[in-house]
């Protein structure tokens, strides 16, 4: 195992559940962002609402 994983390991084992939870949001949430801008970049014609229902499908899984 390198270094840097080592102290990458040691760091989420003394976080708290708290803080793993705030972790795993923000990841989710920056995932959602970058999917949702990307959809944007390649249907620049889709509504809000139309790039949100298609984020939700990519996120949980069920897009086509």
């Amino acid at each position: 195992m390198n270094a840097a994983l080592a102290r990458q390991l040691e760091r989420l084992r003394a976080m708290t559940a708290d803080e793993k939870y705030e972790v795993a949001h923000a990841l989710w949430a920056e995932a959602r962002d970058v999917l949702a801008s990307g959809i944007r970049a390649r249907h620049p014609d889709w509504s809000e609402e139309q790039v949100s229902a298609r984020v939700r499908e990519r996120m949980r899984g069920t897009d086509a």
